[in-house]
């Protein structure tokens, strides 16, 4: 955390503090209840649970980067603020812990989607860079059953928050995760069709929760937090070698990429470079346009019919 964010954390906190000390409770409103998350799929968890009823925040730009954001004071206001705030959690998360430590959250309903489901660690492939820590790692949503987990715990902090319209957020949950059933049935048949088992990655992997949820094996240049984007040449050339050794058709790169790693492989193997989409954000024309997690799994469903059947 840079010095800068110390600073505006410090200066918010005392802010904070004076405001609670004089009976501050959150700006006026129409009692509409207000949920923050700090990345897009909880947010796109808690819009569908909330419908009209409660007003749901993301604090992460559309188009930002996940892994290196940094609060504003006005984003660490909308959490003092909020009656529900939802996070990831883990070592990208370390600032939320920071903020959260130093406030009253006793009138707050924390979610930390990593308490939501069984976590796995992140590894080290042969031919990949970077350092096998023991870190869980942290992307828990890319499995649609973890995302139906993920949702039922932010459904039953937005019913703790707002008694008042839970059996409408109840109902809300009900339809969703039978959308997510529906989801997770149609990847189960592709993988029940598929002629071979191995997805290959240009880029950071953020998808251990998917591929072990279907059983798939994977070959990428860097595990799902790394901060590297450029890979070794080494790196590049264990990919290439594997591709064209089992005849992987498709070479993926992340959302928000710049793709040129996927795309140099993809010029040496001839396989198509497509987006395997992992719903830490979605870019801005997308997200005015109400693009849901949803909508971005069944591209990738669509995606992974080339790469696999």
């Amino acid at each position: 955390m840079t010095k800068r964010l110390f600073a505006c954390i410090f200066v918010i906190t005392i802010a904070l503090g004076l405001l609670s000390s004089c009976g501050f409770q959150g700006p006026p409103g129409d009692g509409m209840l207000s949920v923050v998350t700090t990345i897009f799929a909880p947010y796109d968890f808690a819009r569908a649970v909330a419908g009209e009823l409660a007003g749901v925040t993301m604090l992460l730009p559309p188009a930002g980067e996940s892994h290196s954001f940094e609060p504003t004071p006005q984003d660490i206001v909308k959490i003092r603020r909020c009656d529900v705030f939802v996070y990831v959690g883990g070592e990208s998360d370390a600032w939320v812990e920071r903020i959260l430590s130093a406030m009253d959250t006793s009138g707050i309903q924390v979610v930390t989607l990593m308490d939501c489901v069984e976590l796995v660690e992140e590894e080290i492939k042969a031919g990949m860079e970077g350092e096998a820590e023991g870190e869980p790692d942290e992307h828990v949503w890319t499995s649609p059953r973890n995302a139906g987990l993920i949702t039922k715990k932010i459904s039953e902090a937005m019913c703790a928050a707002d008694a008042q319209n839970a059996g409408a957020y109840r109902a809300n949950t009900e339809a969703y995760l039978a959308r997510l059933d529906a989801l997770d049935r149609e990847f189960r048949d592709l993988m029940d069709r598929a002629v071979r088992r191995t997805i290959a990655f240009g880029d950071r992997f953020p998808f251990r929760y998917f591929v072990d949820a279907y059983g798939l094996e994977y070959c990428a240049a860097f595990p799902g937090c790394s901060t590297e984007t450029e890979a070794s040449a080494k790196t590049v050339i264990t990919l290439i070698e594997r591709i064209r050794a089992e005849g992987i058709p498709v070479v993926f790169h992340a959302e928000l990429s710049n793709e040129s790693m996927a795309r140099a492989i993809g010029g040496e193997t001839g396989a198509e470079v497509l987006q395997l989409h992992a719903c830490h954000n979605i870019s801005r024309s997308d997200f005015e346009a109400g693009k849901s997690y949803l909508d971005i799994m069944r591209d990738n469903l669509v995606a992974l019919k080339e790469a696999l059947l």
